[in-house]
């Protein structure tokens, strides 16, 4: 009989991953998913454990990407085949990996069943003991396996009559629920970015700790529920899983009770343990819906709900009113008045109202803190601190794990704002600050003085301090220059003891003609006129 194929996906988008498991019926095509990781260091650790035949990984990956992926996979597992997923942008990356024997790569907005498995397909011909099969020789019918079966039920597709009686079979009470659980933030697993070895032993120590908690979990439930059947769906994150529960209707409560008990009794061994339970289903019709509607519903609220060690579909909080538009407009006319507190007061009540609203949009949370972040630090450009900074903030935010986790960035960076605007830093409109900047002019005049250095001494944009000069000064910044250069240089000349040739240098002139030009610019005389009138009217 010929081998089927095992492949592990490779991505950090769960969506990606879901997509990938759900666009084909992988077990009648040949092919089996026996794993998924967010990250390719994550897919490195688990390579000894699931012996892939083929990996299919995106390029851009936090903590290993997928072309040092492949570099490593290629040099230890050389017979294992690499699928790149890449969008165009990535396209130089791809040209990178093929030089590391990538087998072919797959362009995401083509992603669809009939070119993903013309890939796989040729990519399977490459394999030893497996050609044959992609070749048009079919593999002998494999025996029926309930996982295999359930995970084709959970994508959508429907079984032959055959593969239904075999399930019902092997599920024969009248009630169905998912009962969920992970043993830290998704798509985590402790994989130490700068040593590969402390990364293998993190994930060892993750799974250690998940198949503990999985044994008590179903060791538990087997004894307070008689009769329960439960099954663990393959695939899931590598520190998370899901079970599928089967039981009489009357039995329910008895579950609930039981998972309640579990779950907090389990979080005192295990603080980062969470647990999920979708609403209870009576057909095995209905697995798919419940698993979109429920399963993965409660994994995106639990963003929002980080805190809370059960969620259980059908006794989530009761969910708050639609909130009104955060007023974008009067926000960013509050920071051009310079009202911080104010501005930021309101935006803090409407974030914490937005991060309660469990059942909202992640990605459209994460874009809102980002875009406030982007507009603030707009209207502070002259704050080199914030503009460098931003880029990190925006990564940070997108990879928070939870709501809480994410608006604490925020409230750093808008503490960290009041404190650059209220401190040191100038803030427009302010004549005591403007005075610290005359100030220093007056005490430097002499040196190479330019805009640029002045921005680079306060921490400002250049084009910005030239503005500021213009707005509350009758001249620009090399006007003022000008102005206390030549009245030093009058000074000098009024004391008729150095020589003119040396006082344009004394007042930070390095060209002596040009000190004079400019001299008689703002005096109507040169220098030696200017000294000549003086000790006239002596």
């Amino acid at each position: 009989m010929n081998q089927i194929c095992k492949v592990l996906i490779v991505d950090d988008e769960i969506l990606v991953r879901q997509g990938i498991k759900y666009v084909l019926d992988w077990e009648r095509e040949g092919f089996q998913i026996v794993g998924e990781a967010a990250n390719g260091q994550e897919a490195l650790n688990s390579l000894q454990t699931l012996q892939p035949h083929i990996i299919i990984t995106d390029i851009v990956m936090p903590v290993m990407d997928g072309e040092e992926l492949t570099r490593l996979v290629k040099r230890d597992y050389p017979a294992t085949e690499v699928i790149v997923l890449s969008s165009f942008s990535e396209f130089h990356y791809v040209r990178s990996t093929f030089q590391n024997g990538v087998a072919d790569y797959i362009l995401k907005p083509k992603l669809e069943a009939g070119s993903l498995l013309q890939v796989l397909q040729k990519t399977r011909e490459r394999i030893p003991g497996l050609g044959a099969a992609a070749a048009g020789v079919q593999p002998e019918a494999a025996p029926q396996r309930l996982d295999a079966l359930l995970s084709r039920m959970i994508s959508g597709y429907r079984l032959q009559p055959e593969g239904e009686e075999f399930v019902k079979r092997q599920l024969p009470q009248d009630c169905f629920s998912f009962l969920g659980w992970e043993t830290g933030p998704a798509g985590v697993t402790g994989a130490d970015s700068n040593a590969a070895t402390a990364g293998a032993d993190n994930a060892d120590n993750d799974a250690d700790a998940l198949a503990a908690i999985t044994a008590a979990i179903t060791g538990e439930l087997e004894r307070t529920v008689p009769g329960l059947v439960q099954f663990i769906i393959p695939g899931g994150e590598p520190n998370a899983a899901l079970l599928l529960v089967n039981l009489q209707e009357e039995q329910w409560p008895a579950l609930l009770q039981a998972v309640n008990m579990l779950a907090h009794a389990l979080a005192g061994q295990e603080p980062e343990l969470r647990m999920t339970l979708s609403r209870a289903f009576g057909s095995l019709s209905e697995v798919a819906a419940v698993y979109q509607e429920s399963v993965l519903k409660l994994r995106q609220y639990r963003f929002f709900l980080p805190d809370q060690v059960l969620l259980v579909h059908d006794e989530l909080p009761q969910r708050e009113a639609q909130l009104p538009k955060f007023n974008l407009t009067q926000f960013t006319e509050q920071l051009k008045r310079q009202q911080l507190e104010e501005a930021f007061g309101d935006l803090h009540q409407h974030v914490d109202a937005l991060s309660r609203q469990y059942d909202g949009d992640v990605f459209q949370f994460k874009s809102f803190l980002g875009n406030i972040i982007f507009n603030v630090t707009n209207q502070f450009s002259h704050l080199g601190e914030l503009e460098e900074g931003k880029y990190g903030l925006f990564r940070a935010i997108d990879e928070a794990g939870s709501a809480d986790g994410a608006v604490r960035i925020l409230d750093h960076f808008l503490a960290r704002v009041m404190e650059l605007t209220s401190s040191a830093a100038l803030t427009p409109g302010s004549n005591a600050n403007m005075a610290k900047l005359l100030q220093y002019m007056e005490e430097h005049y002499a040196e190479p003085l330019s805009l640029t250095e002045l921005a680079r001494h306060f921490h400002f944009n250049p084009s910005y301090l030239s503005s500021l000069f213009t707005t509350y000064n009758q001249e620009g910044f090399k006007e003022h220059l000008n102005t206390i250069r030549t009245g030093k240089a009058a000074e000098l000349l009024r004391a008729g003891e150095a020589p003119i040739s040396e006082i344009s240098s004394m007042v930070g002139y390095g060209d002596h003609s040009y000190f004079c030009k400019v001299f008689k610019k703002y005096t109507g005389l040169s220098p030696s006129g200017y000294r000549r009138q003086h000790y006239g009217q002596e």
